[in-house]
């Protein structure tokens, strides 16, 4: 296994993606971990090392419920039918009778009574999209989410991400394959409608989760982008990572086409407090109300009362949202994108020059006689299979009962008691590690605490003056806390830099690893730290 020298990682540094520099800090940590016996604990990575395990029990027993549906109707050895709709609601409830001790049997009828009792869905049709869809035999229908799955999901948004359709109107959302197949659907469907052409201007507020830094120059785009920092300190000196007035009056450019947004932000995991929001709103309101938006609200969730931006500035507004993170699926790829009814995106498209416009019914024509009428959210869809192949689009549909499953779970826990733990995992894990470090932890009612960024300047100047924040800039390399805790104690974090925040910090995932392991990294940072304090010490 080969072993990098500071050297060799200090010259990519800053020049590739930080998870890409993380692989050659694992690398090297794997090496040393090999030497001494101690174990690799990568903090660089926010994959949760927790599941929600209630809703796949129901998700699997149902699917074996389903199974037995298919086998009703042709039963051949290894092959069956397809599940078949009149009565399926009767035969799902004896089932669940005759199988009470099944793992899941009572959340499983549970979700099914809820669609029927809060929603007013017919029994037999209720049931039989769950089992057909579970047993994946069709294509989705609709496309864009199923009928009424879209209505248990819409519903789980409204009340984690607080989408206001009173203010906002109907809502219209599309399942996709995680937060980063949204993203990735926005930016094309963006520029294939000539909502975004190749150079134009658009904003992004950092810190930022790093591909959204890094997609905008690609050649594709070659976006000109405008800077939001979150440059706002409290009394002591210490990050907010909340945004002053001027920084968000920045937005007040409307050569800016779009504005794209993590909130909770990543790597702070701090979510915009009222403030900043209002300060936003009036901007967009006042200035720029034909600005687009994208928000990713992916750690939303972890902020007990969270509001998104696509609830104050809905017309304006697409929100995407992962199921990833909250209830430990990276694996199954489930997340949405949601759209008004009435929103900017269309108010531009129809305000297209002519010939501009003529080119964008074009690419749709194959799909309508009046492709002009073509919501913004279905050209979405379209998009993501390049249009020619819309008629094989959306999410599978197993992959939307498991997300139906989840959603409902959340729903039908009235007192939030999955919720309470998922906060409090975090929130543990993080006062272990700014205990071990020796930093007083500041309570913020917006902290997902999904992530910690320490910024190292930051304590330096707080602790010991610039006198001592300047020596460390003098003689050391901002990647060289990485590479000691990565040689020396097998630590891997990443830089806060390359998600454009400080410099010098880095980012501790509080998701991934167990409650022990944030102390030993605090402890190690801590060390680290003594480090150069005592070198300063004795240069003096």
């Amino acid at each position: 296994m080969r072993r990098y020298n500071f050297k060799e990682i200090n010259d990519v540094y800053g020049k590739i993606s930080p998870f890409e520099f993380k692989d050659k800090l694992i690398k090297l940590a794997k090496f040393r971990a090999m030497e001494s016996g101690r174990r690799v604990l990568d903090a660089g990575r926010g994959n949760p090392n927790w599941t929600a395990a209630t809703p796949r029990e129901a998700f699997f027993t149902f699917g074996q419920f389903a199974v037995n549906e298919t086998r009703r109707t042709w039963n051949e050895g290894d092959l069956a039918g397809m599940p078949k709709k009149e009565g399926i609601a009767t035969r799902f409830y004896q089932y669940i009778y005759d199988n009470l001790n099944m793992p899941g049997a009572n959340l499983a009828k549970d979700i099914v009574d809820y669609g029927i009792e809060e929603f007013d869905f017919d029994p037999d049709s209720w049931v039989f999209e769950l089992a057909d869809a579970i047993i994946g035999d069709n294509y989705p229908s609709p496309d864009r989410i199923l009928v009424h799955i879209e209505q248990i999901v819409t519903k789980y948004l409204i009340k984690e991400m607080k989408y206001d359709t009173k203010k906002g109107g109907p809502l219209s959302i599309f399942a996709v394959e995680g937060a980063t197949a949204a993203m990735c659907y926005i930016f094309d469907s963006l520029m294939a409608n000539e909502l975004l052409r190749k150079g134009d201007k658009i904003a992004i507020m950092t810190p930022i989760f790093t591909p959204y830094l890094e997609i905008p120059h690609l050649p594709r785009y070659n976006f000109d982008v405008v800077f939001i920092n979150a440059d706002e300190i409290d009394e002591n000196n210490n990050h907010t990572w909340q945004y002053s007035k001027k920084e968000l009056e920045k937005l007040c450019d409307k050569s800016i086409k779009a504005l794209f947004l993590v909130n909770p932000n990543n790597p702070a995991s701090i979510a915009l407090d009222e403030n900043s929001c209002n300060n936003l709103v009036d901007v967009v309101t006042n200035h720029h109300p034909n600005l687009m938006i994208i928000s990713d609200d992916v750690y939303g969730t972890f902020v007990p009362g969270f509001k998104s931006l696509m609830a104050s500035l809905p017309y304006n507004t697409i929100g995407a949202y992962s199921f990833s993170k909250y209830f430990g699926v990276t694996g199954w790829r489930l997340g949405t994108l949601a759209l008004h009814e009435n929103n900017v995106f269309e108010k531009l498209i129809n305000e297209l020059p002519d010939d501009l416009k003529a080119s964008v019914n074009k690419r749709y024509s194959d799909m309508s006689l009046n492709p002009d009428k073509i919501s913004f959210m279905d050209r979405i869809v379209a998009d993501s299979r390049m249009v020619a192949l819309n008629h094989t689009a959306g999410l599978s549909t197993p992959q939307q009962v498991q997300m139906a499953f989840f959603s409902a779970f959340a729903l039908i826990d009235k007192d939030d008691s999955y919720k309470g733990v998922n906060i409090s995992i975090c929130k543990r894990r993080q006062k272990l590690f700014y205990d071990a470090l020796g930093v007083e932890l500041i309570e913020n009612k917006n902290d997902a605490s999904y992530y910690v960024i320490f910024d190292i300047m930051k304590w330096a100047t707080n602790n010991y003056g610039e006198d001592f924040a300047n020596f460390i800039k003098d003689n050391y390399k901002p990647a060289d806390m990485l590479f000691k805790l990565a040689n020396n104690y097998s630590i891997v974090l990443l830089s806060g830099h390359g998600f454009f925040g400080p410099e010098w910090s880095v980012r501790v995932s509080l998701a991934n690893l167990d409650d022990e392991s944030y102390t030993f990294i605090g402890n190690s940072i801590k060390e680290v730290l003594s480090f150069y304090v005592y070198t300063w010490k004795k240069n003096k």
